[in-house]
């Protein structure tokens, strides 16, 4: 690809990015230049600016692009070896660390249009049974597809779809419906189905089991990274990972640890201990601090060097003190307000779901590194923040909002990080001045960084091919919905036939239709007898031209007029019987009716002539 090249397909991604939302930099570039190269074959155009014109104009074209990049390849029970591990090794710990009563969370990022989440949703039932599913279970389901999200969220799927379900499991947890089978409605309300950008989007918390199967393979090495440091924050500890058979952890050993390598199946490793911060208490003589309670917990709050926001139970701004005011320009009169009405809400992060979940759930959530690029400030700040659920005598009386600013300390983070790459460049340099001492030592580890990159070549060529088996395997549905279609149009085609076949047979003894210019349209299999032409050899060719014992030059000028009278629907041979002679050659006299052949708007376009032997010796 030419400089120009890359630049007009950056501005193609860019404005994918500018117009949808949807920000494909992360994906691997040879993925992408293959799929948009589908379509531009397909449109007929050269280059991505002739391409990019188009969505301009036509932006139902955006739909039809976004099909092709987002490969949609799911099944029922995928690689049945790897489930049958799952449910041996990793659902046996994963009901062993929950106390019985706990719920279980799991989550399938990539689930298309939903096969993956249905199949662990029976997994876990017939490990479970229904109550216990019903009563512990909640599946999320994610993508990047609106439409293979409606899909999932519909939950029906054809006998094809279905295949690989054992049929006893297809008995217990589907139903027949109109168009195919449809799982379980009382189990179904235990699935959540819902947009999420993996490269963009926070992950969901406190995930006890993630399925991403062959959708890492997706990603560029630089976005992988990212991705899989949000699916170590969004596991519980300990929580497992369940990834494709063609993508590998090989460089994050200090995040998680295979529980079967070869299945790709993986534990979260435990974080360091960093500690939690300590809430606030109150202690002192009881008596004589009881009275002041209320004042030292109002000023305390109000002058507290931590933003601090209270919403009660009705969804309304309680409290908020002195910083958070300040930070979020807030007011007294804010207070009393609806909280999702106020910029604070989603600004610098949405917390309204955040919010529902901590209340729903009764357990404190917390934010990490959020980035907000405040305006009028030259460098962007980075908070942690943290909902908790407030309760009094086991009442939920609200939700406490802290944001903890954590800019500083991001800052000499990485300062620290930019000490320890320096510090790496200067241990560089003393080593070149050791190279003949340590002539050995080098060539060993330039072998084994040798054996690394062909590792990683390897699997990033594993994982290429993965992506476009899961390609074709695309375009083989595509093909066999095309084929189908066909077959039933063919059927149709075939019962019409039939249909004007019956009609041509009950009209009179033989029957042709003439267009205007008087040549053979339909050639009946009653004139085939009457005249001993066939009608292949009669189909396309003057009326006049046939070597046929019929008198034409008596019947033709009376076709000529009767195509002239355009408003006569029906025409007949004034009762004048016509002697002709058969195939045979004995006489056959006829009668001979004509009829108009009309398009949809009346005009004429040809005769329908019926002619019958009113006497025939043979």
């Amino acid at each position: 690809m030419t400089t120009e090249e890359e630049r007009e397909f950056d501005d193609l991604l860019l404005l994918l990015k500018e117009t949808r939302g949807f920000d494909f930099t992360g994906y691997k570039r040879n993925t992408l230049i293959r799929r948009i190269a589908r379509r531009l074959e397909a449109l007929k155009l050269h280059d991505y600016g002739e391409y990019r014109d188009l969505l301009e104009l036509e932006p139902e074209e955006f739909t039809r692009l976004f099909d092709s990049l987002l490969i949609n390849v799911t099944s029922f029970f995928r690689d049945a070896a790897a489930w049958q591990r799952l449910r041996e090794l990793v659902i046996p710990a994963l009901l062993d660390q929950k106390p019985a009563g706990q719920p279980i969370r799991i989550w399938s990022a990539g689930c298309a249009t939903g096969e993956e989440a249905y199949t662990i949703a029976m997994v876990l039932a017939e490990e479970l049974g229904m109550d216990g599913f019903r009563d512990r279970v909640k599946i999320y389901g994610t993508d990047l597809d609106e439409k293979a999200l409606h899909v999932a969220r519909t939950g029906v799927y054809n006998d094809r779809a279905l295949a690989d379900v054992p049929i006893d499991l297809r008995e217990a947890y589907f139903e027949r419906v109109e168009n195919g089978y449809t799982f379980r409605r009382d189990l179904r309300r235990q699935l959540i189905f819902g947009r999420n950008d993996l490269t963009h989007d926070a992950p969901i918390s406190r995930v006890d089991l993630l399925l991403a199967r062959n959708t890492l393979m997706y990603f560029n090495t630089e976005m992988q990274l990212n991705i899989i440091r949000r699916f170590h924050f969004a596991l519980s500890d300990p929580g497992f990972l369940f990834l494709g058979k063609a993508e590998m952890l090989l460089n994050h050993s200090d995040k998680f640890e295979p529980v079967d390598l070869r299945m790709r199946l993986f534990r979260k490793i435990r974080p360091a201990n960093h500690g939690n911060r300590a809430p606030w208490s109150v202690t002192g003589a009881a008596t004589d601090l009881a009275s002041r309670l209320p004042t030292l917990a109002s000023v305390a709050l109000a002058s507290g060097p931590v933003a601090q926001l209270v919403v009660d139970v009705s969804g309304n701004l309680a409290l908020a003190n002195s910083k958070a005011e300040a930070l979020f320009n807030l007011n007294p009169r804010d207070v009393g307000r609806p909280f999702q009405d106020l910029e604070v809400s989603y600004r610098p992060v949405e917390l309204r779901s955040v919010i529902e979940q901590a209340r729903h759930d009764l357990r404190p959530v917390e934010l990490q590194d959020v980035v907000w690029h405040r305006v009028g400030s030259p460098e962007p700040s980075v908070f942690d923040v943290s909902v908790v659920p407030l309760l009094a005598s086991g009442n939920l009386v609200g939700m406490g909002i802290h944001f903890y600013d954590v800019t500083r300390y991001r800052k000499l983070r990485d300062e620290l990080e930019q000490a320890n790459r320096q510090l790496e460049q200067a241990y560089e340099e003393l080593q070149s001045l050791n190279e003949e001492l340590e002539t050995t030592n080098e060539e060993l580890q330039s072998t084994n960084e040798e054996l690394e990159t062909t590792n990683e070549e390897l699997q990033s060529t594993n994982e290429e091919l993965e992506t476009m088996n899961e390609e074709l395997q695309s375009t083989n549905d595509e093909l066999q919905h095309i084929n189908d279609a066909l077959t039933a149009r063919t059927i149709e085609l075939d019962e019409v036939n039939r249909f004007v076949s019956s009609v041509v047979r009950s009209l009179g003894d033989a029957v042709v239709v003439l267009d205007d210019d008087l040549r053979v349209v339909v050639w009946s299999p009653g004139a085939e007898e009457l005249w001993g032409v066939r009608s292949d050899e009669a189909v396309g060719e003057p009326l006049a031209g046939l070597d046929i014992g019929l008198p034409l030059d008596l019947l033709l000028p009376r076709l000529r007029a009767a195509l002239a009278n355009g408003t006569n629907p029906l025409v007949e041979v004034e009762g004048l019987v016509l002697d002709a002679v058969n195939r045979r050659g004995r006489p056959a006299p006829l009668t001979v009716q004509l009829s108009h052949l009309r398009t949809e708007d009346d005009t004429v376009h040809g005769l329908i002539m019926v002619m019958n032997v009113v006497n025939s010796d043979g």
